[in-house]
C-alpha cells in the first residue's frame, strides 16, 4: 500500500523550503535593513510539554528562535529533544527539529501551526520479543492558546497523528510557550 502524499519525503522536504523561502521573502523586504534591526526582532524561547496516561511519560524540551514580522505574526525554527517511555514496554530518545508560525489574531489569543521531523530511537523491553525501532516521524501541530506578555497556554493537535509511530500518547498535546 503506497503511503499518504504528505508522508513522502518530497512533500516534507518541500514544505520545509516553502517555509524558508516564506520567512526569507519577508526579511528580504528592505535591503538596507541593518543586522542591528534585524536581532530586534528575533525573540529567543521555546516550549516544555508534558505528557501522561496509562503508563506513558513524554517530556519534551524544544528552544526555538522567531523572527517577528510584526505584532501580529512570527515565523521561526526549532530545536526538539524529547525522553519517553511506556511502563514495561519500551523507553525512547526523539531528536529533531521544527518550522514554526505564529500568529495573533488579538494579544491574548495565539494560533500556532508547527511542522516537526523527528527521529526516533525506541528500544523495547527484552520480554517482548519486539525489534528496537530508528525511523523519522513527521508531526504537523495545529494549536491555540492563551498569551499573557511572554508567556502562551495553550493545546495543539497533530493533524498526521500516527497511533503505532507517534511519539506521543495523544493527538492532544497541551503546551507552555515562552518567548523573550
Amino acid at each position: 500500500m503506497k503511503a499518504p502524499f504528505f508522508l513522502s519525503l518530497k512533500f516534507r522536504f518541500a514544505i520545509i523550503i516553502f517555509l524558508f523561502a516564506f520567512a526569507a521573502s519577508f526579511s528580504q523586504n528592505n535591503l538596507q535593513t541593518s543586522t542591528n534591526e534585524f536581532w530586534q526582532n528575533v525573540r529567543f524561547g521555546g516550549g516544555i510539554g508534558l505528557s501522561l496516561g496509562d503508563g506513558f511519560f513524554s517530556g519534551t524540551l524544544a528552544p526555538t528562535a522567531v523572527y517577528q514580522f510584526s505584532n501580529d505574526f512570527a515565523m521561526g525554527l526549532g530545536l526538539n529533544g524529547a525522553i519517553n517511555s511506556r511502563k514495561n514496554v519500551y523507553k525512547s530518545t526523539i531528536l529533531g527539529g521544527s518550522a514554526l508560525a505564529l500568529y495573533n489574531p488579538i494579544s491574548e489569543l495565539q494560533l500556532s501551526a508547527e511542522f516537526e521531523e523527528l527521529n526516533v530511537n525506541r528500544k523495547f523491553e527484552s520480554n517482548l520479543n519486539l525489534q528496537d525501532d530508528n525511523y523519522w516521524y513527521p508531526a504537523l501541530f495545529m494549536g491555540a492558546g492563551y498569551r499573557t506578555g511572554n508567556v502562551t497556554f495553550g493545546i495543539r493537535y497533530d493533524v498526521l497523528y500516527d497511533e503505532n509511530k507517534s511519539i506521543y500518547a495523544d493527538p492532544w498535546i497541551p503546551f507552555i510557550r515562552i518567548f523573550f
